[in-house]
């Protein structure tokens, strides 16, 4: 039973662990981006998908976009958007605080990029600067992937242990 309680501790609190991202002080956020957002740019605050017609907030992570007329935050996109790609998807960087609230601007401005693909994108540069952005953060899910089917498989383990207890505890006390 420790084992069992032992074993789901740990896989709890690799679910809850996260890797801090280092910025440095003059606004460089390369690290932070993701690795569907376009090459070439040292900071970005914001993108706009003109397929869909919604923001990225990069440094918060969430997506910006309209709701029943109101614009929302949200951490995924809602299903609507579910056959949206976002690594062929064209991104625009915009370094404007809300730039939802001038999106008749963005909208007009960015139609012409509706459909169009070719974008290079960070997980797909060789550029230098985006050497180590997201090899390490892989690696870790790899072994944090590996850690956790090893926990389920020792999980499996101590559960047929305990059948196995509890059915000769039954024999020994003459139950079937």
């Amino acid at each position: 039973m420790k084992k069992i309680i032992l074993t789901a501790a740990i896989f709890v609190s690799l679910l809850t662990v996260k890797q801090a991202n280092a910025q440095i002080s003059f606004s460089l956020n390369i690290g932070s981006q993701p690795e569907w957002g376009p090459t070439g740019y040292d900071h970005a605050d914001y993108y706009y998908m003109p397929d869909i017609d919604t923001y990225y907030d990069v440094p918060a992570h969430q997506y910006v976009y309209l709701e029943n007329n109101t614009w929302v935050r949200r951490a995924a996109l809602p299903p609507r958007y579910s056959n949206y790609n976002l690594y062929n998807g064209y991104k625009v960087v915009v370094n404007e605080r809300n730039p939802w609230l001038r999106d008749n601007v963005y909208r007009t401005k960015y139609s012409n990029y509706k459909g169009r693909t070719g974008q290079t994108i960070i997980r797909d540069s060789r550029d230098a600067k985006y050497r180590n952005h997201w090899t390490g953060d892989r690696k870790e899910v790899r072994n944090d992937r590996k850690e956790i089917r090893n926990d389920r498989k020792e999980l499996r383990n101590d559960r047929k242990d305990n059948r196995r207890d509890r059915k000769d505890d039954r024999k020994q006390h003459g139950r079937p």
